[in-house]
């Protein structure tokens, strides 16, 4: 819903708002911010707060360090329970340079200039992803709460408390939850979100993060959105449902296409199979990240497509007679810990690229990938995502989609980041090496 200048302003003075925390995202997806106070409020949304941007990651050069944190109305948010006290409200920013002009390392402007070529065909991005998480008893070492797994359900379970008092925290300030449940592993559990255009989505998944963490930390627990925190356990995910809309026609859907799925639907999951390796860094950005993209834990590795196969890395869910709006592509390899932006702008943009080149789309495999042999896969011309930060960042440095889309600034500072990332983790001597070798060499 759209509010103005006026809308934001009554209802900070109803809800006896003092603080206005104004929210940015860097290359890396963490939130950044600064606060102000209702003094203030209204000559920033006119003119934006100033901030010298030379020590945020990705962010701007020590001679090009003044930017601007414009606030989007859209965003205004009170928070719903008092910080230190006080009622505090937040909202999203655009960061441009003190002319006014967009800054090249907004992962939030990336996702707006691709989705203007969109809108610019009259269509919408819709977007939902499933967050996973755990919950620790602290955030030194990762201590379970409990030994439940999938769907188990206990009301006296203190995860299960924490996860509906985050539930009702998100329905509290209009993010709107479709479900939520425990997931696989022990300690672990997932929100998902109902669909949204893909601009609001990328600001709730913000919040959302921003809720789970503040919550359990209320309640004396850590919630971790780290891909793979504990050993011999499964991950966690952020599968991204996207579908694309032309006013209230799903684009995806065919009654009469094979899988109920459109020419330009299988156009689209084309080019997102054709280019991920190419952008496997946005969506699994971190060293850890590698650790969860291995055969047997749920997580797809096998660049492929199917309907009922989750080895897949793209799946098509089941078309509902009178759901066809409904329609959509299912993306498995993303992980909870990805910047949300740019997961979404890559995303977008290899599907679109897809579409431009019309590419073909190959057969589905409806067959446990993960139970082949090597010369199966080998037959069936099935490739494998990057299987380490390192390779990913070679695949990235040399795609052209990935500097187009995300801009020379933003391509540039995040393989520079993840170089140095990668650098520190090859040289780190790890518990792992001393227990296997010290004794023995």
């Amino acid at each position: 819903m759209t509010k103005t200048k006026e809308d934001i302003l009554r209802m900070i003075d109803e809800a006896g708002v003092r603080y206005i925390r104004l929210c940015f995202t860097d290359i890396l997806g963490q939130i950044k911010g600064m606060s102000i106070t209702r003094s203030e409020i209204e000559q920033v949304m006119d003119e934006g707060q100033g901030f010298d941007g030379s020590s945020v990651e990705g962010f701007a050069r020590i001679e090009e360090s003044d930017l601007m944190a414009m606030p989007d109305p859209r965003t205004f948010r009170i928070i719903p329970w008092e910080i230190a006290g006080e009622r505090v409200a937040m909202m999203f920013c655009d960061i441009t340079y003190p002319d006014g002009k967009p800054y090249s390392g907004d992962p939030r402007w990336a996702l707006k200039r691709n989705l203007q070529k969109l809108d610019d065909k009259g269509w919408t991005c819709f977007i939902g992803p499933e967050l996973e998480y755990f919950y620790f008893e602290n955030d030194n070492e990762p201590i379970t709460i409990d030994k439940a797994g999938y769907f188990d359900y206990g009301t006296v379970d203190i995860g299960t408390q924490v996860r509906k008092r985050t539930v009702n925290a998100l329905e509290a300030i209009d993010v709107t939850v479709e479900c939520s449940h425990h997931e696989v592993a022990h300690s672990q559990h997932e929100i998902d979100l109902k669909y949204q255009e893909a601009l609001v989505m990328g600001d709730f998944a913000q919040i959302y993060k921003f809720i789970v963490k503040e919550i359990a930390l209320e309640h004396g627990l850590y919630a971790t959105f780290m891909p793979k925190p504990i050993f011999g356990q499964n991950g966690s995910g952020m599968h991204c449902h996207i579908s694309l809309f032309e006013g209230d026609k799903n684009l995806f859907f065919d009654k009469k296409g094979d899988y109920n799925l459109s020419e330009l639907g299988r156009q689209f999951t084309a080019g997102v199979l054709k280019h991920i390796k190419e952008f496997t860094l946005i969506t699994n950005q971190w060293v850890n990240s590698y650790k969860r993209l291995v055969p047997g834990y749920e997580a797809p590795v096998y660049i492929s497509w199917g309907r009922r196969n989750r080895s897949s890395m793209i799946r098509v869910p089941m078309y509902r007679v009178g759901k066809e709006k409904a329609t959509r592509i299912e993306l498995r390899s993303p992980d909870p810990a990805a910047n949300p932006y740019l997961t979404f702008a890559m995303l977008l943009a290899a599907g679109m690229k897809g579409i431009e080149k019309k590419y073909e789309l190959t057969a589905p495999i409806e067959e446990n990938i993960f139970g082949m042999t090597a010369e199966q896969k080998e037959k069936l011309d099935i490739e494998t995502l990057p299987n380490s930060l390192e390779n990913a960042i070679i695949e990235f440095e040399n795609s052209e989609l990935a500097k187009e889309t995300l801009g020379e600034h933003i391509h540039a500072k995040l393989i520079e980041n993840k170089k140095l990332e990668w650098d520190e983790y090859r040289i780190h001597v790890s518990k792992f090496e001393n227990d296997k070798y010290l004794s023995m060499l």
